[in-house]
C-alpha cells in the first residue's frame, strides 16, 4: 500500500510529484469541497500546487490554508467533505507525503484509503467548463479561538516552547501567550529547514532541562513538524515519556476509557480501562468514534473526542499548560506506576519481508508477545525502512529478557530469509 500508518510519507522527487496531482484529482472525486495546508519544508509549496491542481481538474472547491499545523486543516475540515494536509510530520526534510482526513478530523481509515489507491490510475478530470477553484480560508485564528474556548489557565505561569521550525510556528506561540503563559520561545519560525531533528524524541532535545531550570518555567511544550505531535517537560525540566504524558492527561481530564496503541506501556491499565489498537493514531480515531473517551500514542500523539479525532499537538500543549497553572506536573509524575520500557530500532531494506517471516499478517502490525510479567513487539515502522522491537517488564531485568527475546526473534527472521 501507499499509504503507512500516518498517510504517505516518501523521499521528495518526480514520483511523489506526480503523486501528489493524481492523489488530488482522486480525493476530489469523491469531495466537493477540500481544505489544504502545508508544513514548512522547502518542498511543500511545490506539492501543495500539486494536489491542488489535481483537485481542481476534478472540479472541486479547494480553501487554502497556506502554512498551518495538521490539526488546524483538520478543525478547517469540520465545514466541508474532507481535508489535505502536505506534510511528512515528524520525518527529515528530504522526506513529505499527504495526509487525508475526514470533516470529524479524524485520518481516512485503511478502508478509504485502499478505495484512493485503487482509484489512482483512473483520476477523473472535468472539462475546461467545469474546473474548480480555489479560496483561501484562516483556519489559523479559528483552531485557535476554539482551543481558547476550552484552556484556560488557573495563574501566570513560565513555558518554555520548542516548535522545531515547524508548522506549529504559526499558531503555538501566539496560542500560548493569550492563554496566560510567558512563553519562552525556541525554533519558532518557518525556516523551511530543522534546527533540530523534527521527532519530539529525548536525544533531540537535550538542551530543554537547563532551559527550564534557569528560567523557572513549570514546564515545557514541544511539537514536531506538522503539529499534531506534542512531547513536554516537568517543571525540574525532566523529560516526560509519552506513556505518562497519557497517564497524565488521562487523570486530569477524568477520562476511564482511554484507546492507546499495542507499544504503549502497562502502567497506562492501572489507571483506566484501555483498549488497543496497531500502531497509528489513524487506528487510535477509528476505535475511538466506537469506544472511549481518551486516546493516544506514546510517540506524542493526543486524541480528545470532544475537541477533534485528529492528534492535536497544538491543543495539548495548551492543556499541558493549563496542568502546570493548577499542579506540580514533577509531584503527578512521581506518584504513577512505572515499568521498564525499552525501545530499539533497526534499519532493514525489506522490513515487510523480515515481518512476514516472523509470522505477521501486517508488517506495521507486528507480532506481540506477553506474559504476566512482560511483553515484547516487532513491527515494521509504518513511515521509514526500519523494524521496531519495543519491550517493557516489571522490573528492568525482565524488560531486558524481553528485548533479547525479540532481538533473537528478529535474527532468526533474518536467516531465514539468507
Amino acid at each position: 500500500m501507499l499509504f503507512g500508518s500516518s498517510g504517505i510519507r516518501q523521499e521528495f522527487g518526480p514520483g511523489l510529484v506526480d503523486l501528489a496531482l493524481r492523489i488530488g484529482a482522486t480525493t476530489a472525486a469523491g469531495a466537493s469541497g477540500i481544505v489544504v495546508g502545508r508544513d514548512t519544508r522547502t518542498t511543500s509549496e511545490l506539492l501543495e500546487h500539486a494536489v491542488i491542481a489535481g483537485m481542481l481538474s476534478a472540479g472541486a472547491t479547494v480553501y487554502t490554508c497556506g502554512i498551518a499545523p495538521t490539526p488546524t486543516v483538520a478543525h478547517a475540515t469540520g465545514c466541508v467533505d474532507a481535508g489535505c494536509m502536505i506534510t511528512a510530520s515528524h520525518n527529515p526534510e528530504s522526506y513529505n507525503g499527504v495526509k487525508l482526513l475526514n470533516p470529524d478530523g479524524s485520518s481516512f481509515t485503511r478502508r478509504q484509503q485502499t478505495a484512493i489507491e485503487g482509484a489512482l490510475e483512473g483520476s477523473h478530470w472535468e472539462n475546461w467548463d467545469r474546473q474548480g477553484h480555489v479560496s483561501p480560508v484562516d483556519a489559523v485564528d479559528a483552531h485557535r479561538e476554539a482551543i481558547l474556548d476550552r484552556v484556560s489557565l488557573s495563574r501566570p505561569i513560565t513555558a518554555v516552547l520548542d516548535c522545531g521550525n515547524g508548522a506549529g510556528s504559526v499558531i503555538t506561540p501566539d496560542l500560548l501567550s493569550e492563554a496566560g503563559a510567558a512563553v519562552v520561545g525556541l525554533n519558532c519560525n518557518v525556516a523551511g529547514r530543522f534546527a533540530r531533528p523534527s521527532e519530539p524524541l529525548e536525544k533531540n532535545l537535550p538542551y530543554i532541562g537547563e532551559i527550564v531550570r534557569r528560567r523557572g518555567a513549570a514546564c515545557a511544550v514541544v511539537n514536531d513538524g506538522d503539529a499534531d505531535r506534542m512531547m513536554a517537560f516537568d517543571e525540574k525540566g525532566r523529560y516526560i515519556d509519552g506513556d505518562h504524558l497519557l497517564m497524565l492527561f488521562a487523570k486530569y481530564l477524568d477520562r476511564k476509557h482511554v484507546v492507546t496503541t499495542v507499544d504503549a506501556s502497562m502502567a497506562i491499565e492501572e489507571v483506566a480501562e484501555v483498549r488497543r489498537t496497531p500502531v497509528g493514531d489513524s487506528f487510535v480515531s477509528e476505535e475511538l468514534l466506537s469506544w472511549g473517551d481518551f486516546g493516544g500514542e506514546a510517540s506524542g500523539s493526543w486524541i480528545f473526542p470532544e475537541h477533534s479525532y485528529c492528534p492535536d499537538g497544538v491543543y495539548a500543549a495548551a492543556l499541558l499548560c493549563e496542568i502546570a497553572s493548577e499542579w506540580s506536573i514533577a509531584e503527578e509524575l512521581d506518584r504513577m506506576p512505572r515499568y521498564t520500557l525499552l525501545r530499539e530500532s533497526y534499519r532493514i531494506d525489506a522490513p515487510g519481508e523480515i515481518m512476514a517471516a516472523i509470522g505477521a499478517d501486517e508488517p506495521t502490525h507486528g507480532i506481540r508477545f506477553e506474559d504476566e510479567d512482560g511483553w515484547y513487539l516487532i513491527r515494521a515502522s509504518g513511515t521509514e525502512p526500519k523494524v521496531r522491537i519495543t519491550a517493557e517488564g516489571k522490573t528492568p531485568q525482565k524488560a531486558k529478557e524481553m528485548l533479547e527475546a525479540g532481538h533473537n526473534a528478529l535474527e532468526r527472521a533474518k536467516r531465514i530469509l539468507e
